[in-house]
């Protein structure tokens, strides 16, 4: 009996031995079998888990909303600023002047509906340039190589109406970079034009460009498809072979848009400009170099034009800026339907 108790109590001590060490880190007692977290065994311990999941998840969304108001106050507090300091960002409005002021409007890139410099918007900024009562000239400051032979046209006829109705205001362009092109058909316009002895000017010329792709349809085997109920309305269509005759047709009404820009720069410069066929060759000259041909008046600056030209210091800007949101959205889609037109080689004429 002795010695049954005496391994009784030596197999105790060796099993509570062989028991792994107990976890003395934290949530330790929770820990069962094979050291896995113990899991909560009644109700109030459920409750109070769930309670500190609810919990930090509220401050979560807390911290989100309290950041998403500090940042939309951030962004009103810009628009708002905006609002107040530059009306004109959103109206597009021109700043009023009380003073006596050369009126300043801006032709500046391509010239093209539903581009910045379309004819409506260059019209409307010249008319309340022109109509504006403390304005004593009008300054048209032109960096653009051209466009659309229409837009030109549009923006030219409505300067030499405004010159009859406002015979007391006259009208300078000064051109910056370039001034070719269509943008030189509006520049005829005015009563007298300026350059930098560097500005690239003249470029009296139609073009109408595309692309051919007979040749590349053949080589990969595809063949074109098209159906017109005239003989001549897939003219010019990038995948069918060149007709001559439609071709002769095509350079005879670019020929046609080239005289309507003659006559209207001899117009507009009268005896000034001279009447050298290589002047309306689509040749383009320097500032310095254009005052030998007469496409231009004299060697200055807008500011120079304002200053020493009209004689006045101040200048207003009455071009028309376009809210920024619509315009980003309007030369979004321009831009895709332009690309399209490239690739397909259906651009359209332009002076340029």
């Amino acid at each position: 009996m002795e010695e049954n108790s005496s391994n009784n109590t030596r197999d105790s001590r060796e099993s509570r031995d062989s028991r792994p060490p107990r976890d003395h880190r934290g949530g330790g007692q929770n820990r069962g079998r094979g050291g896995q977290q113990r899991r909560p065994q009644s109700n109030k311990e459920w409750r109070l888990i769930e309670k500190m999941l609810m919990q930090g998840a509220e401050e979560q969304k807390k911290t989100r909303r309290w950041g998403l108001f500090f940042k939309f106050s951030m962004l009103a507090y810009f628009f708002i600023a905006l609002m107040v300091f530059r009306p004109s960002f959103w109206t597009g409005d021109s700043p009023a002047s009380t003073k006596p002021h050369a009126a300043l409007v801006e032709v500046k890139g391509i010239i093209m509906a539903g581009y910045e410099a379309n004819a409506d918007s260059i019209v409307a900024g010249l008319r309340e340039a022109f109509e504006a009562e403390n304005s004593k000239a009008v300054v048209l400051r032109i960096n653009s190589p051209g466009g659309s032979p229409v837009q030109s046209g549009m923006v030219y006829r409505e300067i030499m109406r405004l010159k009859g109705d406002y015979p007391n205001k006259k009208i300078y362009a000064a051109i910056t970079d370039v001034g070719a092109s269509g943008a030189y058909y509006i520049a005829s316009a005015a009563d007298e034009i300026y350059a930098d002895p560097s500005s690239i000017v003249g470029s009296i010329g139609v073009i109408s460009d595309g692309f051919g792709f007979t040749g590349a349809l053949e080589k990969l085997g595809i063949e074109r498809r098209v159906y017109t109920s005239g003989d001549n309305k897939a003219m010019l269509d990038p995948f069918s072979p060149l007709n001559p005759e439609q071709k002769e047709f095509f350079e005879s009404m670019l020929t046609n848009v080239h005289e309507q820009f003659i006559s209207a720069v001899k117009e507009g410069r009268g005896e000034r400009i001279k009447d050298d066929k290589v002047v309306f060759s689509g040749l383009m000259w320097s500032g310095e170099q254009a005052i030998e041909f007469g496409l231009i008046d004299g060697l200055k600056s807008p500011g120079e034009v304002a200053r020493d030209i009209v004689g006045l210091e101040e200048v207003v800007d009455y071009t028309p800026r376009a809210n920024p949101f619509q315009s980003f959205a309007d030369r979004l889609g321009v831009s895709m339907a332009t690309t399209l037109a490239r690739i397909t080689g259906l651009e359209g004429v332009q002076l340029r």
